[in-house]
């Protein structure tokens, strides 16, 4: 039997960011890389000047076809950034090296809270400033929205060991319910 966090047991899993949120991505492979194998695009790893399709091909085939869950952070900016509309299409192509589960982590600078007038939690209020490819598969129920650490400490404690195995389990458990039907983005918004 195996124990956790040997590489056997370590998810392959590809975080999707805007590079203005690296700060977390970075933050965020040191304090729980022992959880997983990371399969990110790291810097100089891909030219920028290429064009669009060579490098969707590019991350497509290096990175997320061997990966098992996408990481999506969401900033200030993600939104409108169209490679990580791109990496999130590709996470739910079961063309792209089958299915991988999803994650979705709101970090701080988000121009959103989840929270109405009443303090009650309402998911809904964060759709506007989420590409609606990942609203779908929210609204679907195939991922579920988690929080950076130390944001909302009023709710759930996130262990992000359970998260990834949730993520994981999902591209079995409810591939039913990925909607990828969005027309990927063709430039920043």
């Amino acid at each position: 039997m195996s124990t956790l966090g040997t590489t056997e047991d370590k998810h392959k899993v590809f975080i999707s960011f805007h590079h203005k949120d690296e700060h977390y991505k970075d933050t965020f492979e040191t304090s729980y890389g022992h959880l997983f194998t990371s399969k990110s695009v790291e810097n100089g790893d891909i030219d920028p000047d290429n064009e669009d399709e060579y490098i969707k091909r590019l991350i497509q085939e290096g990175y997320i076809s061997d990966s098992s869950v996408v990481v999506a952070i969401y900033g200030k900016e993600t939104k409108g950034r169209k490679h990580v509309d791109w990496e999130i299409s590709a996470g739910l192509s079961a063309k792209v090296g089958g299915h991988s589960g999803l994650v979705v982590l709101i970090v701080p600078g988000f121009p959103a809270s989840p929270f109405d007038t009443n303090g009650r939690y309402q998911e809904e209020l964060l759709y506007p400033h989420l590409h609606p490819r990942t609203v779908a598969n929210l609204k679907s129920g195939y991922t579920k929205v988690y929080f950076w650490p130390g944001m909302h400490p009023n709710l759930y404690n996130v262990e992000v060991a359970n998260v990834l195995q949730e993520a994981f389990d999902k591209r079995i458990t409810h591939k039913k319910l990925i909607d990828n039907s969005n027309i990927q983005y063709r430039q920043n918004r």
